[in-house]
């Protein structure tokens, strides 16, 4: 089957399946979902989709930019729109507190790093709050963008305590490494999780569209005694990732 008879047989009763930009989301979705629109495929353009569908260009617009906002398309300007590139989807469980080299290594993928920073400075007050610092005290902040298999995968910034991480240097690949080698390992984290469209900046270092889809993470980790070890924001890819957590009665 083609994409234009896919798009043609859509069902056209409102009633029973929603509003049409609403059908016609979960048309070309479907359509990426079975591989009748492989990665990289570029859609009809609107004129098109209106003709096969029967449905105004300002529903067809609506219905693309939906499919936008939750990443499974990227617009080109000039170019139209295109399903995106996507690969492998990663599984993060929320139950276990593992670093992101230790997860990609465990999927059989490699990976790599772009630093951005590594630094030892003055504080802001929001790094002053999480990590309870005391007066006139210094930070060591890395900052890195996380690929895997050369996938840029997620943007870190990483802020501890100089007593901690006296070297922000000596981190190569893994913080935890560094950290576990030190004895200084967090065992315990509270992570919150925000949907964000992703700005210019962080789009570009993930290589994906602006605004598209993305996830914020802020985690506040500590060691058994109860000190805090490391405060962490972090902009994921949400092309890219599932976070799954199990939940018990």
């Amino acid at each position: 089957m083609s994409i234009a008879d896919h798009l043609r047989a859509m069902p056209r009763n409102e009633a029973a399946a929603g509003p049409r930009y609403v059908q016609l989301r979960g048309r070309i979705a479907e359509a990426i979902e079975t591989g009748l629109l492989p990665p990289g495929a570029a859609l009809p353009p609107e004129r098109d989709i209106a003709a096969l569908t029967d449905l105004s260009r300002v529903t067809v617009r609506k219905a693309i930019q939906a499919l936008v906002e939750e990443g499974h398309v990227v617009q080109r300007q000039g170019s139209g729109s295109f399903v995106t590139d996507r690969g492998e989807r990663v599984q993060q469980s929320l139950s276990h507190l593992t670093s992101f080299s230790e997860d990609m290594t465990r999927r059989g993928m490699t990976p790599t790093v772009v630093w951005l920073e590594r630094s030892v400075c003055l504080p802001s007050p929001e790094e002053t709050i999480a990590l309870a610092l005391p007066a006139n005290a210094s930070v060591a902040r890395i900052a890195r963008l996380r690929l895997a298999d050369d996938r840029p995968m997620a943007i870190e910034k990483a802020s501890l305590p100089v007593d901690i991480l006296p070297n922000p240097v000596a981190v190569t690949t893994s913080l935890y490494e560094v950290l576990e080698h030190d004895g200084n390992r967090p065992v315990r984290a509270i992570q919150k999780i925000s949907a964000i469209n992703l700005g210019e900046e962080d789009a570009g270092l993930l290589g994906v569209e602006p605004g598209a889809a993305g996830l914020r993470i802020e985690r506040v980790s500590y060691l058994p005694s109860g000190r805090v070890v490391e405060f962490t924001k972090s902009i994921y890819r949400g092309d890219a990732y599932d976070f799954v957590a199990e939940l018990r009665l």
